[in-house]
């Protein structure tokens, strides 16, 4: 028992750690990187019982990813410009303290996705499903984009 205890600790001293270096928002991309491998795993096994698994549906799903991948890189990317404008040019400022914004909410966006993913996966390998869990993840990314448009209303069309 006493080893149990011991693992408890370091488990807890590690996460704290860890939390303290990368704090949420590095557990959000935490969180996004398991459901992304999750929602690979589950598509890679749906697609095998139904005997449609393919090495190019695989390498697709992995380019996939990488896309996914690339779009957060650019969203804290920008969250990181606005925030050195924000902070560096005289006049420019928002009506609220910026620090991040446009990464995390692309992270739970992309969460959610791979979540509704991960669900579909579940039921094409058998699985019963709420659909009240299937919908309230929907409503969570609609409510997500809804937000997102509201805040670039307004703006002009590229």
């Amino acid at each position: 028992m006493e080893t149990i205890e011991k693992w408890r600790a370091v488990c807890a001293a590690l996460l704290g750690l860890l939390t303290g270096l990368w704090g949420w928002m590095g557990w959000l991309v935490l969180g996004w990187t398991g459901a992304m491998i999750l929602d690979y795993v589950t598509g890679s096994a749906a697609a095998a019982k139904q005997g449609l698994w393919s090495s190019a549906k695989a390498r697709e799903g992995i380019w996939h990813k990488a896309g996914m991948i690339v779009v957060v890189i650019v969203a804290a990317g920008a969250d990181l410009l606005i925030a050195l404008v924000l902070e560096r040019l005289p006049g420019a400022a928002f009506p609220f303290e910026y620090g991040s914004l446009i990464c995390p909410v692309v992270l739970v966006w992309y969460v959610l996705s791979e979540l509704g993913s991960i669900i579909e996966n579940a039921v094409d390998m058998g699985a019963p499903v709420p659909v009240w869990l299937t919908r309230l993840l929907l409503v969570s990314r609609q409510a997500i984009d809804r937000a997102g448009e509201e805040l670039t209303e307004g703006g002009e069309d590229e």
